[in-house]
């Protein structure tokens, strides 16, 4: 394989990030407490020779999962169970699952991620996020969740013991560990997996978030909707991890991917409106509003975007959602302003805006991987964390029409040649080419 080629996740959202997936999808919502239904998503990516299949979660019991159509807060099984699941089903799709540096402890979670990487033959990896879901701390027996700066301190210290857990796994020695917030001394009743231990992805947006990615992170799972934020954050992380003493190729840079994808562009965007028709009333505004931290209920959907949504958080310590989410979003709005000033409505906004917080591109395979190329050519991503509207069409015309769009294009791989995930990262990393990436990319193997 050569250094030219994107990393590809499956970011399996329930049954897709669309709020009308579990309609469009044509399955019973129950699926997503279903080993079978992943099982199959798992060999599904695997035929398409995707890197990995990754997990959110949300560690809050706030709604019923199979009643709620709001996509982030549908996690119903949790994450270390459905790739366990996947492990048993696949051989050689990574496992990436998400679980919170705010709402665990790290030897539980490191002795839990090194067995599932053991089980898998050495395809783990570790998504270390904070939580900042503000009904998650009642469920833990806190009046509130920390803020911001002590969920921080709590990551770098959470993430460092369990990486010092891992090794002294491998080197077969204890470790102590007296620090702000864990003590320990010991060590886990497991050696090194098959891969040495999991690989680190880190999926927070805030200044304190990059910190701790480029610090630490093999890959960073991020939220850029427009092309030149993403070389901007792009070249941000990789500079941090620079100052850290770490390569640039040490990290690989991942923003989510909405799909949408139709044969034709007509019949993708029929295809967008059904699932528009089919979700609940205001959604997007809500969604929007949630994202923002201010609500836009009161606001008239089709007079110009309201400025004051934009203003920075009095108190971004104690803000309750995701910084990178919303300076995301904040941008991208901020760009269509300048472009059509008070033309820009509200009812724009939400309907470009309030899918998610990820870049959605809406269009035929050849428009979908158009956008991937562009994207790593232009060095805003090393690959793409895909996220289709509804499973599992969208994930199966994204193996069968678009990942062999990217094969004939010298941009991914047509099989796998690697058994574990480090190794198939560490081939990534050590064949980059120094230079910059152009079209002329040599065909992969």
């Amino acid at each position: 394989m050569t250094g030219d080629h994107v990393i590809l996740n499956a970011n399996i959202l329930d049954l897709g990030i669309s709020p009308a997936a579990w309609q469009l999808s044509e399955l019973p919502k129950t699926s997503i407490a279903s080993g079978d239904y992943f099982a199959d998503i798992g060999r599904l990516a695997e035929r398409g020779t995707l890197d990995a299949v990754f997990l959110a979660d949300n560690p809050s019991m706030s709604v019923d999962p199979l009643g709620k159509t709001f996509y982030r807060d549908n996690r119903s099984l949790e994450p270390t169970t459905i790739l366990a699941t996947i492990a048993a089903a696949t051989s050689r799709i990574g496992l990436i699952g998400t679980l919170s540096t705010t709402y665990n402890d790290p030897v539980e979670l490191a002795e839990r991620t090194l067995a599932l990487d053991h089980l898998s033959g050495g395809r783990a990896a570790w998504n270390a996020v904070t939580t900042a879901s503000a009904g998650a701390g009642a469920n833990f027996g806190l009046p509130a969740n920390p803020d911001r700066s002590s969920r921080y301190r709590r990551a770098d210290e959470f993430v460092d013991v369990v990486l010092s857990l891992w090794q002294a796994a491998i080197d077969g020695r204890e470790i102590t560990h007296r620090g702000e917030f864990f003590e320990f001394n010991g060590r886990l009743p497991l050696d090194g997996s098959p891969q040495g231990h999991p690989l680190i992805v880190q999926a927070g947006g805030s200044p304190a978030g990059r910190e701790l990615a480029g610090r630490t992170a093999n890959a960073v799972f991020t939220a850029e909707t427009t092309l030149a934020a993403g070389t901007e954050h792009y070249e941000h992380v990789k500079q941090i991890a620079q100052r850290h003493g770490r390569a640039r190729s040490d990290i690989a840079i991942l923003p989510g991917l909405i799909t949408v994808i139709g044969s034709t562009h007509a019949e993708a965007v029929e295809r967008y409106e059904t699932a528009r028709e089919l979700q609940e009333p205001n959604q997007e505004l809500t969604v929007l509003g949630r994202q923002l931290g201010h609500d836009l209920s009161g606001y008239p959907i089709d007079e110009p975007f309201p400025q004051d949504a934009l203003t920075d958080p009095d108190n971004p310590n104690t803000f309750a959602a995701s910084l990178g989410f919303r300076e995301s979003i904040v941008r991208g709005i901020g760009e269509r302003l300048i472009a059509q000033g008070r033309r820009y409505t509200l009812r724009e906004a939400m309907r470009e805006f309030g899918a998610g917080g990820h870049r959605r591109i809406i269009g035929t395979p050849e428009q979908v991987a158009d956008t991937i190329e562009e994207w790593f050519r232009a060095g805003a991503a090393d690959g793409f964390n895909i996220m289709p509207d509804a499973f599992p069409s969208g994930l199966e015309i994204f193996v069968d029409e678009v990942v062999p769009i990217l094969r004939r294009r010298g941009l991914f791989r047509h099989e796998y040649t690697e058994t574990t995930l480090r190794a198939r990262w560490n081939r990534w990393t050590t064949s980059l080419s120094p230079g910059p990436r152009t079209a002329s990319a040599r065909q992969g193997v």
